[in-house]
């Protein structure tokens, strides 16, 4: 090119100092931030799958492997794994009910309590092991043959596999969580073994959820459950590892025990939650305003259940109250079973259990016999008639008082007389124990009836309430009938005595 415009095109620009330089033209302005608004702006659909991932060639190769199923070779092996399969779980039927059986008809017990519990673990497992034995050979006798062996191979893994997650769930105490852990486990292995498992991770982690940039994968979602599962699991057995080992120390107090577990257990309950929330992807900064809101929430909608919390850790501190008093709080009286973080268990002597908050031991008054000290004294009151001698008979209760092996020789036990009443003279038996928590009525009844069989023995009367009568309006007749009885039965008695 030789024209003048060619010449210009190959002519370097010349640079203008920025002094010099034009100012920029506003539709320059207006299309390059119009760029820039496009190129910044986000994705503001909820879900979200990547285009990157190709889900029609995942599902097409999955489906070939599905095909290759229904082949000759393929639909022989699969009955071979069926009649294996029958046979495995009738020999391990036949096994289980000789081996139950003889441990149960045997003599003496040749088996504790363990030997049972790994016994019914070991039969558990007979149905895959077999399985997994009959599978093992069929697959070395193909390949010796020379015979296609794959759907054996994948079958005598999944044995194995399933005899090894269904012992593990055999140590799990609980049968739901042992059935979700074995359903997990179980999973992972059969996508890893039939080869499917990077395909379903693959599309797992290409569903996102969302809005705007803050998005997370359906994969991460799964494991940070999982993790959170596995955390709050893991707490939970912590926690009762500890609570056996807090409770070992002779030299905490009751309640500093109790204390102590409860801090414990809440901690790692707190710490799995967390661990758990930032497994799935939660902003934990996040929580700083949501605390506030929440601290909001607590006090006014759960004033009485933060009251009951605070109260019991109070009750824990100053050891008031522990496990084992005999306690007395409006009208329920009986010694205390557990300290909750809501509510004191107290159980009275009828087997009833009362569950009083804790708040309402802070603020009301209670009696708690076993504070300081174990020792109660007991007020019996006795009544014996006005013509009884009434020294000898504070002298029989004195001894019954002695004899009962519960109470206490020092102080000693005492009589004391209270007053006259009027039908008796009001004794009363004081005695002092030292173990409120084997029961008061009890204790009372056996005292009373040494005092009921001593009295019976030295003639001391038990009078019966006297009342005086006076008739205001009677009748002439029956007045007169009245006093003719009177007469008689008066000159009668002075007869016998004549």
């Amino acid at each position: 090119m030789s024209d003048p415009l060619s010449k210009m095109m190959r002519m370097p620009a010349k640079r203008l100092p920025a002094s010099e330089a034009p100012p920029p033209q506003p539709e320059v302005e207006d299309m390059a931030q119009s760029m820039a608004e496009l190129q910044g702006k986000q994705d503001t659909s909820i879900i979200q799958i990547k285009g990157d991932i190709d889900l029609h060639e995942s599902a097409q190769g999955v489906w070939v492997q599905i095909q290759d199923f229904f082949e000759a070779g393929s639909l022989f092996q699969l009955a071979v794994i069926l009649g294996l399969s029958s046979l495995a779980y009738t020999i391990s039927v036949m096994w289980q009910k000789k081996f139950r059986k003889l441990v149960d008809e045997a003599e003496k017990p040749i088996f504790s309590e363990t030997g049972k519990l790994w016994i019914r673990r070991v039969n558990r497992v007979f149905f895959p092991a077999i399985l997994a034995v009959f599978l093992l050979t069929c697959t070395q006798v193909a390949a010796w043959l020379s015979w296609p062996a794959d759907l054996l191979s994948i079958a005598m893994k999944l044995a194995v596999a399933g005899t090894v997650i269904r012992f593990i769930s055999t140590l799990i105490q609980s049968r739901v969580i042992a059935k979700w852990v074995a359903g997990v486990i179980w999973a992972i292995a059969a996508l890893q073994i039939l080869g499917w498992w990077g395909p379903t991770t693959s599309v797992l982690d290409s569903i996102q959820f969302g809005i705007g940039a803050n998005k997370i994968s359906l994969l991460t979602v799964i494991k940070g459950i999982f993790y959170f599962v596995l955390f709050l699991w893991t707490a939970t057995i912590l926690s009762r590892v500890s609570e056996k080992h807090v409770k070992r120390i002779e030299e905490m107090t009751p309640s500093l025990r109790v204390l102590l577990t409860k801090l414990i257990r809440i901690s790692l309950m707190v710490a799995a939650f967390l661990l758990g929330l930032n497994a799935i992807g939660v902003d934990l900064t996040s929580f700083a305003i949501l605390g506030g809101a929440i601290g909001v929430g607590i006090g006014f909608g759960l004033q009485k259940v933060v009251s009951n919390f605070v109260s019991g850790i109070i009750l824990l501190l100053d050891r008031s109250i522990k496990p084992g008093d005999v306690i007395a709080v409006e009208g329920s009286f009986g010694w205390v079973n557990t300290l909750g973080a809501r509510y004191v268990s107290i159980i009275q002597r009828d087997g009833r259990e009362h569950l009083i908050p804790n708040e309402l031991l802070i603020t009301e008054k209670v009696e708690n016999w076993s504070f300081s000290n174990n020792d109660v004294r007991i007020p019996i009151k006795v009544g014996v008639s006005y013509n009884s001698d009434v020294r000898k008979a504070m002298e029989l209760c004195l001894e019954a008082a002695v004899e009962e092996p519960r109470v206490k020789q020092f102080p000693k036990p005492v009589v004391r007389l209270t007053g006259f009443g009027d039908s008796a003279v009001d004794l009363e038996i004081r005695g002092w124990i030292n173990d409120p928590v084997n029961g008061i009525g009890n204790i009372i009844s056996d005292v009373l009836l040494r005092v009921w069989d001593k009295f019976h023995e030295h003639g001391i009367d038990i009078p019966y309430p006297q009342r005086d009568l006076h008739l205001r309006s009677m009748a002439p007749e029956i007045l007169a009938h009245l006093k003719n009885d009177l007469r008689q039965e008066m000159a009668a008695e002075a007869q016998v005595k004549n």
